[in-house]
């Protein structure tokens, strides 16, 4: 069905709660996580919903508007075709008349912050996610791959040693030893999952000094340890105090943790009447890199995912391979 793909990463912006995972039983309200790793993730399903309502919320002034009418000129002016569009990419959003043109994987995780006793905080991830990534990159058909380093490995320039061979992660001293093919991956990652901007600088540098290669069982016990874990209760108008029944606690993603996914795009699918709009839109022949060409134009810089959105929760950041 699907006949080209995509990579993007997700840079969570602010802690992310998207839905409700397995109850542990001491979590209410503990996030999703993959039920054979018990990595953290994001469903498809929440994600391309939260992506499919920013196309949806597009104002006329909008820059990333003026950039689709520029590259898909049929829009211009004509807000019904656009919403058509979107129907025909993202699926129509009740009945059954026919499947959406792009489809989304799981945001899995790559990098998980942690507390270091030096350089404040590490990017932590493990020769398992490293070696998924490669397979995954692989499917999509896009290099340059990773390189994949060892577990208990640094970067060469990494400011996280307490000293040599040791660091501290949370309240857990691990030994690690400097790798050149670790400095090699810290360097890929900058260069590949974080936009250029001049104001992430900052972040790009503290990429390549603060990555950990850990074994894979301490970076599943720290993704399940060193989350964030919020107590919410809800106040009585009328007394002032705890409502009864109304103290819960939510697990959140922390800030600055890494994902990655695939986009997945096919021709278009439509009924009869719909042929017109789809010919003229996304044209008649390769209509898959058309689909795909809507969605990297049209994706916003910062997206919000999942739940608490008034409280500010949710907000990542997005890269797409090979912008």
């Amino acid at each position: 069905m699907f006949t080209r793909a995509c990579p993007f990463f997700l840079m969570v912006e602010t802690p992310l709660h998207a839905g409700s995972g397995t109850d542990l039983g001491v979590v209410d309200l503990p996030i999703q996580r993959e039920r054979h790793t018990g990595f953290p993730k994001i469903e498809a399903s929440g994600l391309k919903g939260s992506i499919r309502e920013a196309f949806e919320r597009f104002e006329d002034h909008d820059d990333r508007q003026g950039e689709l009418e520029k590259r898909f000129p049929s829009l211009k002016g004509d807000r019904e075709r656009y919403r058509k569009a979107i129907s025909l990419v993202f699926g129509p959003e009740s009945g059954d008349l026919h499947v959406g043109a792009l489809g989304f994987t799981d945001a899995r995780l790559l990098l998980f912050p942690v507390r270091s006793a030096r350089g404040i905080f590490a990017w932590i991830t493990c020769p398992a996610v490293l070696n998924r990534l490669c397979r995954e990159l692989e499917m999509a058909r896009v290099s340059p791959l990773p390189p994949v380093t060892g577990a208990g490995t640094v970067p060469p320039e990494s400011d996280l040693l307490v000293r040599a061979g040791t660091v501290v992660l949370e309240e857990y001293a691990f030994t690690v030893r400097e790798d050149d093919e670790a400095g090699k991956l810290a360097q890929w990652l900058a260069e590949m999952t974080m936009p250029q901007e001049a104001s992430l600088s900052w972040w790009r540098d503290r990429m390549k000094k603060g990555l950990v290669v850990l074994p894979d069982d301490d970076f599943r016990d720290l993704t399940t340890l060193a989350t964030e874990v919020t107590t919410r209760i809800k106040i009585d108008p009328d007394t002032g105090t705890v409502q009864s029944g109304a103290l819960f606690t939510e697990e959140y993603l922390p800030q600055e943790s890494l994902l990655y996914g695939l986009v997945l795009a096919s021709p278009v699918f439509g009924r009869e009447e719909d042929r017109e709009i789809c010919e003229a839109v996304f044209g008649k022949e390769k209509q898959d890199e058309a689909v795909l060409k809507f969605w990297r134009t049209g994706m916003p810089k910062v997206l919000q995912v999942g739940g608490n959105a008034t409280l500010g929760k949710g907000l990542v950041r997005i890269k797409v391979w090979g912008d």
